[in-house]
């Protein structure tokens, strides 16, 4: 992820939440990175808490989650802060490819389809809980003020879907057909873990569910203010 961030054209610095670990650990490459700061939480509270506490030390005008064991494209974020400055909108979000052991690389398109997207589109091509998400939540790059409204959920797990809808159900924004994100599979994942799938349909459910609701919450304050 780091190198990934060093190749970008644009200017960014990064915040890290070191969740429960020794912030002494961090590889000497990120320690030396002015660019680079940390957020130690001293105990271990999982990845939707951890990345909130970080949010807390944001200072830059968007802001893009990420996991450390993937990387962005070369122009990820040039592309999407370019299109966010000449149109004002509120986020704007790319494609995603899996990067395979080999280095090769699968290509997916959200469900979204590219171009501008009102508040609260995006959510309604998630048909089901059962689908797949209408959008990646690690491709969204937007404004933090934006991001802070629609953290990441309170969840062990899915919480990204719920930053992802929170997000897009509050502003307006544009989705390019770019890939601007590899997701790295490998044996680590969070995802490959046991017990994963015991809780992964709830977790959809739940963001589901808060994606329909805030919409809804939005548009009738939309209708009402009319």
């Amino acid at each position: 992820m780091h190198a990934s961030l060093t190749r970008q054209s644009v200017p960014w610095e990064a915040v890290i939440a070191v969740d429960g670990a020794d912030p002494a650990r961090l590889p000497a490459p990120l320690a030396a990175d002015p660019r680079v700061r940390t957020v130690a939480v001293p105990r271990s509270v999982g990845a939707a808490c951890a990345r909130n506490l970080a949010l807390n030390d944001v200072r830059t005008p968007y802001v893009n989650w990420a996991d450390d064991d993937d990387l962005f494209t070369d122009d990820a974020m040039s592309a999407r802060l370019g299109t966010l400055e000449a149109t004002g909108v509120g986020w704007c979000a790319g494609w995603s490819e899996d990067l395979h052991r080999d280095g090769s690389t699968t290509l997916w398109r959200c469900p979204a389809p590219p171009g501008r997207h009102e508040a609260g589109d995006v959510w309604t091509y998630w048909k089901s809980p059962a689908d797949t998400i209408p959008i990646g939540p690690t491709t969204l790059l937007a404004r933090t003020d934006l991001v802070r409204a629609a953290p990441m959920g309170g969840l062990v797990q899915g919480e990204d879907y719920c930053a992802a809808v929170g997000v897009t159900c509050l502003a307006p924004g544009i989705l390019l057909p770019l890939t601007v994100y590899r997701y790295r599979k490998h044996a680590g994942q969070m995802t490959q873990a046991p017990a994963y799938d015991q809780l992964e349909a709830a977790a959809r459910e739940h963001a589901w569910h808060y994606g329909r609701s805030l919409r809804a919450a939005v548009r009738h304050g939309e209708h009402r203010r009319g």
